[in-house]
């Protein structure tokens, strides 16, 4: 039964490591792959119609007009605000964070109970007690404690971006939900950058471009995937030794 469970052991930590590792054999003498572009909820978006709207009777002189309020006309809006629509994402992060912190604490007590003389129960109680021991001063207690902490956190971030998103979805309340993807392969490593989150309609500019500080529940990652990538992981062993070992 003991040989058994080890086997079942070994056999879920080597299905563990085999399935991390995956991921590496990708890009395992060639460069990474990209991912398809015709699955998720932008390609989603894009590909099925949306429901169908009421159609408004428009005179055949407004239509040649340049004035008109369609945003095909010359001063139509053309920012995006249907599912489908793109829209410029403008990520533009320049943050500089230091804190320091110091804490000292120190304690000391000392405590003593001592009978000179009490209807001679020293002199009885010396009889009684080990050798080494003093009836006369029974109890004495010294202790003291000290703490000392210092801890300090400097940040400084700076990220400059561009990246076209998708309007996947629109709210009952007229917020969008945005998804984007960008993916650049150079020799064999490939850089991702992904975002995600809520636009209100008002804060796209007439350009067409929403600045990430106007995204609700943003999600922004640039990160990337390849041969540089892995040799700076430490791999699958390792990681796992760290979370499991206690020391």
């Amino acid at each position: 039964m003991k040989h058994a469970t080890h086997i079942l052991a070994g056999s879920l930590l080597a299905c563990v490591l085999a399935a991390g590792g995956c991921g590496r054999f990708d890009h395992f003498g060639k460069p990474p792959s990209f991912s398809d572009a015709d699955t998720g909820r932008e390609h989603l978006a894009m590909s099925v119609p949306g429901l169908p709207q009421r159609l408004e009777k428009v005179k055949p002189v407004d239509q040649a007009s340049l004035w008109s309020g369609s945003r095909n006309s010359l001063l139509g809006d053309r920012r995006a605000g249907d599912p489908g629509d793109i829209l410029t994402v403008v990520i533009e992060i320049d943050e500089k964070a230091e804190i320091s912190n110091t804490t000292d604490r120190s304690r000391s007590a000392s405590d003593s109970l001592t009978m000179g003389a009490l209807f001679g129960l020293p002199e009885n109680l010396q009889r009684v007690m080990p050798s080494g021991s003093d009836a006369k001063a029974p109890v004495s207690v010294d202790s003291s404690s000290s703490h000392s902490g210092d801890g300090s956190v400097k940040r400084n971030e700076k990220l400059e971006l561009r990246i076209a998103a998708t309007v996947t979805d629109a709210l009952p309340n007229g917020v969008l939900r945005i998804q984007g993807s960008q993916e650049i392969r150079v020799n064999f490593e490939i850089r991702e950058l992904l975002v995600t989150g809520y636009v209100r309609p008002e804060d796209i500019s007439r350009l067409n471009e929403v600045p990430y500080d106007k995204i609700a529940s943003a999600r922004i990652s640039y990160g990337g995937r390849g041969q540089i990538t892995d040799v700076q992981q430490p791999r699958y062993g390792q990681q796992l030794s760290d979370i499991l070992l206690p020391y």
